[in-house]
């Protein structure tokens, strides 16, 4: 056999005969998505009603209140407490507290600081709100007479700058309460622990904490 044909024979052989080489090429990395986390969170806020509700069917047995009262209640005792500051009178201390601590007890219609407020109303012709239980702000006030007798106790002993610092934390959050309406005594009341639940079942003649919340569906955030 010649050598072309022997050259042949080969090629054929190699072409045909054995097993493909196929290149391995590493593969390219893919473009990763922007991966936006997503949030399931379940929002509850304090129930509010008309106005024009009939008390048969209110969805909790109580009073019902006009949250401007409370917000026109709160400047005004915050405006009392800082005139005690300027005057470094602490039984003024004491008088706010005092009312802030039988409207927690009684119920808000003994809260003298806002019971100016519906003749304001009418004179001034303001239309009528939502109104929300009073159990929150009821809760809210306990605190606050809490944080003024600490006060008071401190005065009474001679610690003037130890003993105004309750009555200023006082004072910071009712001026929040009146000029935007965020209450954190009353948010205090709706999260889940048992001081509220506690309060609730001693001044609430068996009123339930969370016959007073709203939740509202999960929502993507």
């Amino acid at each position: 056999m010649s050598a072309a044909a022997r050259q042949r024979g080969h090629r054929s052989q190699t072409d045909f005969g054995a097993p493909a080489r196929l290149a391995i090429l590493p593969a390219r990395p893919r473009a990763r998505l922007e991966e936006t986390p997503v949030f399931l969170v379940r929002t509850t806020r304090p129930i509010t009603i008309p106005a024009a509700t009939p008390v048969e069917i209110r969805p909790v047995s109580g009073r019902w209140i006009d949250p401007r009262g409370q917000r026109f209640g709160a400047a005004s005792s915050a405006l009392v407490l800082l005139l005690g500051l300027v005057l470094n009178a602490w039984p003024i201390v004491t008088f706010v507290g005092g009312f802030l601590a039988l409207s927690a007890g009684l119920g808000t219609r003994w809260f003298v600081f806002s019971r100016p407020w519906p003749l304001i109303r009418r004179a001034l012709a303001i239309g009528p709100s939502e109104l929300e239980h009073e159990m929150p702000p009821r809760f809210a006030q306990a605190l606050g007479a809490i944080f003024l007798g600490i006060a008071t106790a401190l005065l009474a002993a001679g610690l003037r700058p130890w003993g105004w610092t309750p009555v200023l934390a006082v004072i910071g959050l009712q001026a929040l309460l009146a000029g935007t309406g965020f209450c954190l005594g009353c948010r205090l009341f709706f999260l889940r622990w048992f001081v509220p639940d506690l309060f609730a079942r001693l001044v609430g003649r068996g009123i339930r904490r969370e016959a007073l919340i709203m939740v509202d569906p999960l929502e993507h955030r």
